[in-house]
């Protein structure tokens, strides 16, 4: 029996049903940013949840606060005291399977620069924004991972040094901190963060002028400074706080800290965000 010969047509055909099948297609990376060169390509986590175990058997307890799971990716709130200072971190782990490695280093990169950019700590498929940038290189280090410092236009911090600031008065109790704040320019609907510090609003309940602040005792004066110096940071986001001893009050209000320096003895460390 002859065999019948198959038309360029009929070739061209079968190919596009096989390129279409996925015999030959190639899954080239979406256009976007690559992850850093210093990440590490390992380890890799299938979920945030195994991020926080890994860290506990580092040595590292991070107490969940909130978890979920995407189509593509994972996250986790946990709270770790690091050198003394309760300390939140957000992670993201991502599915190979479903993100790019430049759509991860795309995110990366969107999160260390701007006008907030954050400090991260990242490896593999996966990273993680702490709150603290001082704690980055011991959660780094538990987690075999590298500090991804912010840069960019927003993590400049601003030229002039922080006042000198007294080592007095100090505080053992942070709820202390907020009567003190409270005789002196209000301090209710109290919150008490995972962290510790207490969020609170200032002014007078009901007057329609009430605003925000943020109480926290730091253990050394060193993270004390750290602490300022992350709040000061950020071009275009004016900042006011008071501070002496072993506490800080950031205050959304900007025209009360000359009053709750002199109330509370301590000093005004501001910036106008320009």
């Amino acid at each position: 029996m002859r065999k019948r010969p198959v038309s360029v047509a009929g070739a061209c055909l079968a190919l596009a049903v096989l390129t279409a099948c996925g015999r030959f297609e190639s899954h080239p990376e979406p256009a976007g940013t690559a992850i850093p060169s210093e990440v590490p390509s390992k380890p890799t986590y299938t979920t945030a949840k195994a991020v926080v175990q890994a860290m506990g058997q580092a040595g590292l307890d991070c107490e969940t606060v909130r978890s979920r799971d995407y189509d593509g990716s994972s996250t986790a709130d946990c709270v770790a005291t690091v050198d003394g200072v309760k300390v939140e971190n957000e992670i993201s782990v991502f599915d190979p399977d479903v993100v790019s490695k430049t759509e991860i280093g795309t995110s990366i990169e969107s999160r260390r620069t701007g006008a907030y950019a954050q400090t991260l700590v990242a490896a593999g498929n996966w990273y993680i924004r702490v709150m603290d940038p001082p704690s980055a290189p011991a959660v780094a280090k538990a987690l075999h991972a590298v500090v991804v410092d912010a840069k960019g236009k927003g993590a400049k911090t601003p030229k002039y040094p922080l006042p000198h600031i007294s080592s007095t008065p100090t505080y053992k109790k942070v709820d202390a901190l907020a009567d003190d704040v409270a005789a002196s320019v209000g301090c209710f609907q109290r919150q008490t963060a995972s962290t510790g510090s207490i969020k609170c609003e200032t002014g007078k309940l009901g007057s329609g002028t009430t605003n925000c602040a943020v109480l926290t005792l730091h253990p050394t004066h060193a993270r004390r400074d750290a602490a300022l110096r992350e709040a000061i940071k950020y071009r275009g986001v004016p900042a006011e706080l008071v501070t002496a001893g072993n506490w800080t009050v950031n205050l959304c209000d900007t025209t009360l800290g000359a009053k709750v320096a002199r109330d509370l003895g301590g000093v005004v460390v501001a910036y106008d965000g320009r």
